[in-house]
């Protein structure tokens, strides 16, 4: 038997049958079941916009996941760049997936020297980092 939710519109005594897929409902019935009713959900904590292999979160229960592995245990196990690793290609690295990992994103890291300095000389001492950041990308 699969689950699912139903919901009734008091107004006019009709309902409607959502099934429950992965956890959650698509929004899309209900929101054609009761036009013009929007659903308010401060900081989105029953929200789900897709559906993602990367990502798992339940917030009430203090759970986030990446890919299958629990956060505490990438945080205490894993280097940065083996998670960044894990969260592009889907697994861990192995020791020489790691190593070319690495040569790689060395390769790309490099800043001309000139952007370097020139763009941080741009910002005034008092610029907020978060945009300098930005700033930076975008160059």
């Amino acid at each position: 038997m699969k689950e699912s939710i139903t919901i009734t519109d008091n107004r006019s005594g009709e309902s409607i049958e959502i099934p429950i897929e992965h956890g959650g409902v698509d929004s899309g019935p209900w929101t054609k079941f009761l036009p013009g009713i929007w659903f308010k959900d401060e900081g989105f904590a029953a929200t789900a916009v897709t559906n993602s292999s990367i990502t798992y979160i339940d917030g009430g229960a203090g759970q986030l996941e990446y890919r299958g592995y629990r956060i505490e245990d990438l945080a205490k196990k894993s280097t940065f760049t083996e998670v960044a690793y894990l969260l592009v290609h889907g697994e861990l690295p192995t020791s020489s997936n790691l190593e070319e990992w690495n040569d790689q994103l060395a390769k790309h890291a490099h800043l001309d020297d000139q952007l370097n300095s020139n763009l941080l000389k741009a910002f005034n001492n008092h610029s907020h980092p978060m945009g300098m950041f930005t700033a930076g990308l975008a160059a």
